[in-house]
């Protein structure tokens, strides 16, 4: 299956899904200067190296891992993460809160609304606690259509991430994702959960209530 998802003006996003977890790996390359972030180096080195390659046709220039991002420090989103350092040498980047947490050193640790820029591109830095304490969004600003947030775990369609019904937990990451993600991104924003499919804010935002209601 082509793992090209979304071709922007700016930059392509390719998803594969790997691991039992069915964990979703993000790579966003430009089309004019062939820099790449990847979101995620979940598991399964070999098929991240195929995205890679894959990758190659998406840029008039040669592509390049800058950035290797991670939304959080659980397991199941990190298990290729020292292979992959180790065999494409890019840098990385987590939560400053969860950093210390990864099984590499984190280059850059993100606080909430710092910005990135890679060549042509920027990347936003949304905190949502609660999940994990350092938990990250990452958020593509298309200059032509909607905005599309890599929520990790913190949001899926049809609710937030778990928070092992520890209400203080559950209340500080609904409130963030209220906050920082529905009330400053319109309805068409585009959500790339870190499992599973895709959504919208317009999808999901009719339930933020209901989500509140039932504590999870």
């Amino acid at each position: 299956m082509d793992s090209l998802i979304h071709s922007l003006r700016d930059v392509t996003i390719r998803s594969i899904s790997v691991s039992e977890m069915n964990n979703n790996v993000y790579l966003l390359t430009s089309k004019s200067t062939g820099a790449q972030v990847l979101i995620d180096a979940a598991d399964d080195l070999p098929a991240i190296q195929q995205l890679l390659e894959d990758s190659a046709a998406d840029s008039t220039a040669p592509t390049k891992l800058l950035r290797i991002a991670t939304t959080h420090q659980h397991w199941d989103h990190v298990r290729a993460l020292p292979e992959l350092v180790a065999a494409a040498g890019a840098t990385t980047s987590a939560g400053a809160d969860d950093a210390d947490a990864l099984p590499v050193p984190v280059d850059v640790r993100l606080g909430h609304g710092d910005i990135e820029r890679f060549d042509d591109f920027e990347l936003s830095a949304v905190h949502l606690r609660g999940h994990t304490p350092g938990s990250i969004a990452f958020v593509y600003q298309d200059p032509d259509g909607p905005a599309h947030i890599f929520s990790g775990d913190s949001l899926f369609p049809g609710g937030v991430g778990n928070t092992q019904k520890d209400p203080s937990r559950f209340t500080s990451l609904l409130n963030d994702v209220s906050e920082r993600l529905f009330d400053a991104y319109p309805d068409e924003t585009l959500v790339h959960p870190g499992h599973g499919l895709p959504t919208t804010l317009g999808a999901e935002r009719p339930h933020l209530e209901e989500w509140r209601a039932r504590g999870w």
